[in-house]
């Protein structure tokens, strides 16, 4: 945990990372915080703490998050995450962080209220199960047919346009709000998206090629930006 200077009103930041690899080499801290740093720039909110955790989302217990909600209660302040599923990756942790009383904000969904924020959780893991139980089902099928299972067989390449179809369900919202905000073109949405620490599927910054790809899931009539 580091306290910063207390200006405004109260709020705290909290990142996480899943593995001592990634705290150790900052993988994705920097852009947790970049993303949260660029949000409070010029708004109502003074940072007064950031918290960092180095745990699975799978993983309930969480140190780092319990002195950060700790210090929301005693200083009346918001948490503040770069996205939703920094905190959890599953809507029954949420729906605990809401019944704690404790004010809470995600960057990908700036304008959205705690309901919403339960919403998007609900739905990202219901997606999650539906892509799990059709990739094992695929698996079981592919078993009992005699296929041979590798990293780039037929099972892999639909579970990675399950992931890619789901990615682009997820990131509508986020695409639609940045096209408002005027940032009409591939490469202004690419800079926004890699602004806001948003991942490609692989895990790595996004290009003109990858932004158009995702456009063109999310909506056809998007897919048609130069």
């Amino acid at each position: 945990m580091r306290k910063t200077t207390e200006n405004k009103e109260n709020c705290v930041a909290y990142y996480r990372v899943s593995t001592e690899q990634q705290g150790r080499s900052r993988l994705g801290l920097e852009a947790q915080k970049k993303a949260v740093l660029d949000y409070l720039k010029g708004g109502r909110w003074g940072l007064i703490a950031e918290f960092t955790e180095i745990e699975s989302g799978k993983k309930a217990d969480r140190p780092e998050l319990e002195q950060a909600l700790k210090l929301c209660k005693k200083a009346n302040a918001m948490l503040v995450i770069a996205k939703l599923d920094r905190l959890a990756r599953n809507v029954h942790f949420i729906s605990g962080l809401m019944e704690r009383g404790v004010k809470f904000c995600a960057v990908e969904f700036p304008n959205a209220d705690p309901f919403m924020l339960h919403v998007h959780a609900a739905m990202s893991e219901h997606e999650r199960r539906l892509i799990s139980a059709r990739t094992k089902a695929g698996l079981e099928r592919a078993k009992a047919r005699g296929v041979k299972l590798g990293r780039h067989g037929a099972i892999l390449a639909r579970e990675n346009k399950a992931r890619a179809k789901a990615q682009a369900r997820a990131l509508k919202p986020a695409i639609a709000e940045i096209r408002k905000a005027g940032m009409g073109t591939v490469r202004a949405i690419m800079a926004e998206l890699n602004r806001r620490g948003i991942k490609t599927l692989r895990g790595g910054t996004w290009h003109p090629q990858t932004v158009n790809i995702l456009l063109h899931r999310v909506d056809d009539k998007l897919g048609k930006i130069r």
